[in-house]
């Protein structure tokens, strides 16, 4: 979808030339004049038909001296960023099976956000409304929008519609591979779509098969990919946007593109929405794509570790025991706890980077989901800056968070008498007890965690992909530009288990 910003008061949007036009009204806006739009406007309020409340709206066709033949007023309220995108996005869903291709959006006043803010979350919003999914749907004949024009009465939002074009696009490619069956996003094509992102600008990809992941001696990562015929990728990305001696931050994506649970295998019902256990992965991707778009001064690391968790005659058993690339070893009890053992071998090998912070995103506990439900992913870091970074971008970008506790008393689920650790400590506290599990593997450096089991996709007649948390970490990584440190500083010491530095070998590129 292409987007255009162009300066015109109300009187102006009147005229603009445009399948649908959207004005968002403040709640309390006293229009001036009685022509045009502003005479509309004072129509509808004096009938009592429309106050500007916000999720209020007026639909009009054909309305004498306006250009659109569609008319839309849309309650902003206060005037929000927030309250903007609610509105716009309610407005384009309306058109999703009219003849629209064209679309404006004009302010009847100035917002409460600034110009910056309320272009980049229309835009956003925009975006999110007139996405339809149809790689598998090869006879659908979706009518998309193609072009949305923002009516601004004043000069600004220049920064705030390239910030939001390359969201859209970031957000539209991780939806668009969440919503993939598993068929048709297996490890090796999740591979394929990080590769054609190393077309784009300062982007570069490697991608690793099961013979250099064995190298690694990833013991974790490769017991769950044992009872798939799939074989495993291991995607490492790269965005180099400023200078090398700049440490980078790194993000790595929960990428089991199905899971069954493996023996410990999940109840039919529901099933098929496993595809989405990639979101995290997606979220990845779709961060890149917003980078490569953007073009930040700023250097990004993505980590992907990609499998599927199928329940063959080879694969792991509740009970075994293996050995993680850290040295640690893992007694698997539950052969759904998947995502954590994928994880924790990434997360080591973040180490070789030495990150300023790592952030690590996942659809990893159903606990995640009872605490928060589907409005927050669950966030849980032992550095409060960190932690106080992730969540602020979360609201500036409207994709939130909320911390959870990390007391290492919750560790004490995961003792076992068979391993250094278990890979499950029961139900009680388990989104914690996840967390818990994979801070083991990440004391050497500024760590975070975000469980977005609630947040990555919606059930019943809306299912699909959302898209989060690709709104947050753009928006983390973009506030960290003004904060980038030298190679190692930021980072903690930490003293790693005596079969570590062995297991820290390079390997090749797999294909």
């Amino acid at each position: 979808m292409d987007f255009a910003l162009k300066t015109a008061d109300l009187a102006a949007a009147a005229h603009e030339k445009t399948d649908a036009l959207v004005v968002l009204v403040p709640e309390g806006f006293k229009p001036k004049g009685k022509e045009g739009l502003a005479g509309l406007i004072a129509q509808a309020q004096a009938a009592g038909d429309f106050e500007g409340k916000a999720g209020q709206s007026l639909h009009l066709y054909g309305a004498a001296g306006i250009a659109a033949r569609r008319l839309v007023f849309a309650g902003v309220g206060d005037g929000s960023a927030r309250a903007a995108a609610a509105a716009v996005r309610a407005a384009l869903a309306a058109f999703k099976d009219a003849p629209v291709s064209r679309a404006a959006i004009a302010l009847a006043a100035p917002l409460a956000a600034s110009d910056d803010d309320w272009v980049r979350t229309v835009v956003q919003a925009a975006a999110d409304a007139a996405y339809v999914y149809t790689f598998t749907k090869p006879k659908a004949r979706a009518r998309r929008l193609a072009r949305v024009t923002l009516l601004t009465p004043t000069t600004g939002g220049k920064q705030g519609l390239a910030q939001g074009q390359a969201l859209a696009l970031g957000v539209e490619l991780a939806r668009e591979w969440g919503n993939r069956p598993g068929n048709h996003a297996t490890p090796t094509l999740l591979a394929g779509a990080a590769r054609a992102l190393a077309k784009l600008p300062k982007v570069q990809v490697e991608v690793l098969g099961p013979k250099e992941v064995a190298a690694l001696d990833m013991g974790s990562f490769i017991a769950v990919a044992k009872g798939s015929s799939e074989p495993l990728r291991f995607i490492v990305l790269r965005y180099n946007g400023a200078a090398k001696s700049v440490a980078p931050h790194v993000l790595v994506g929960k990428g089991i593109t199905f899971d069954t649970g493996g023996i410990s295998i999940k109840p039919a019902g529901e099933m098929d929405e496993m595809k989405f256990d990639m979101c995290g992965a997606a979220s990845v991707l779709g961060t890149f794509r917003a980078l490569a778009e953007y073009k930040p001064a700023i250097n990004v690391v993505g980590l992907i570790p990609s499998c599927e968790n199928m329940p063959d005659g080879s694969a792991v058993k509740p009970g075994d025991v293996v050995t993680s690339l850290s040295g640690q070893t893992i007694e698997i009890l539950n052969t759904d706890a998947e995502g954590r053992l994928v994880l924790c071998d990434a997360l080591t090998y973040a180490e070789r980077f030495k990150p300023q912070s790592v952030v690590d995103i996942a659809t990893l506990t159903g606990a995640c989901v009872i605490a928060l439900g589907h409005h927050r992913s669950g966030l849980f870091s032992p550095d409060e800056q960190l932690a106080t970074d992730l969540l602020a971008a979360g609201e500036q970008a409207g994709d939130l968070a909320w911390r959870l506790p990390l007391d290492d008393d919750y560790a004490d689920a995961l003792k076992t008498h068979f391993a250094d650790v278990a890979n499950v400590g029961g139900r009680a506290g388990g989104s914690v007890t996840a967390a818990k599990f994979l801070q083991r593997f990440a004391s050497a450096y500024r760590w975070a965690h975000l469980d977005i089991a609630g947040t990555a996709w919606k059930s019943g007649a809306a299912k699909g992909a959302t898209g989060r948390p690709v709104g947050l970490l753009f928006q983390y990584l973009l506030n960290q530009v003004q904060n980038t440190q030298a190679p190692g500083r930021g980072a903690r010491a930490g003293k790693p288990p005596a079969r570590r530095a062995a297991a820290r070998r390079t390997a090749p590129a797999a294909e």
